[in-house]
């Protein structure tokens, strides 16, 4: 491919696509995106309004005087905050002499798709992590019942919260994902099998909750990462490949292509999210 058919429209709805594809804190379901409306340019800010409840009273009849409040509202700013970008070339002796020479920037685009939803979902996972309303004791698990233990403890916190059962989620690490595999409670295909769309990451289901595998958790203080709890209510973020250009550079034989992707998120509902610090030391028992 080179740059005389390059379309950027056609490449910036496909980089999305990849992205969305390969998202885990970045999809839906786990985030939102209900606010994102029209983004331009880094710096753009989103405006978000909280309205709040209203006060319940008691009605005694023929005495009562109903007198109705003003309902307020809350603003929040989602900020347009990160710009990252990509480019790469590919020599024109490089394209003639590949097999597939002429998919090389289709490839190379495909793969900076992948880089950028990488970096995105660390950063949302990061944000996530940090404004999380309810932030557990860091501990220590050792065995495949300390790590359903987790589970029932982020269940009671959301029960007492009053977070809606549907779309509940739990995001681990390979490490605490191993121990929950060790559980039937969590492998048992009775306690996951439904018709439900399977999310990127998803590996199960435990007591209510969509279980989601992923390295890119948060660092712990320790050795460990973070293990998030929540609903898709929680955090919102707004996305845009807002440019994708190809070129060829003035002093070489080649076709270059570069690309920036803007986004910024919000924890907009910080008490549907729950964040622990989690070490995994199991005790492994030898066989007999």
């Amino acid at each position: 491919m080179s740059v005389d058919t390059f379309i950027p429209e056609i490449w910036n709805a496909q980089l999305l696509v990849d992205l969305r594809n390969r998202h885990v804190f970045g999809q839906s379901g786990i985030t939102n995106k209900d606010y994102e409306g029209d983004i331009s340019d880094y710096g753009d800010t989103v405006r978000i309004n909280h309205l709040g409840d209203p006060t319940i009273g008691d009605y005694v009849k023929n005495t009562t005087n109903i007198a109705p409040e003003t309902l307020e509202t809350e603003d929040q700013l989602m900020v347009i905050d990160q710009s990252k970008y990509f480019a790469f070339q590919v020599d024109d002796i490089d394209q003639r002499q590949a097999r597939d020479g002429g998919q090389l920037l289709t490839k190379g685009a495909s793969n900076a798709a992948y880089q950028l939803a990488q970096t995105a979902d660390v950063h949302l996972a990061t944000r996530m992590a940090a404004g999380a309303g309810t932030v557990m004791t860091p501990r220590t698990l050792t065995s495949p019942d300390d790590a359903y233990r987790l589970m029932r403890e982020f269940w009671v916190t959301h029960e007492t919260n009053n977070v809606p059962s549907e779309s509940r989620f739990v995001i681990v690490s390979p490490d605490v994902y191993s121990l929950l595999m060790a559980d039937k409670r969590f492998t048992d295909a009775s306690q996951y099998g439904d018709s439900r769309m399977i999310r990127n990451g998803e590996v199960g289901s435990v007591i209510g909750f969509r279980v989601l595998n992923t390295n890119n958790l948060p660092s712990g203080a320790g050795t460990g990462s973070f293990v998030i709890s929540g609903h898709p209510m929680g955090m919102t973020w707004a996305e845009q490949i807002a440019k994708t250009e190809a070129y060829k550079q003035e002093a070489r034989f080649n076709d270059a292509v570069k690309g920036l992707h803007l986004y910024g998120s919000k924890v907009v509902r910080p008490e549907v999210l729950i964040a622990c610090d989690i070490t995994v030391d199991e005790v492994v028992t030898p066989s007999p």
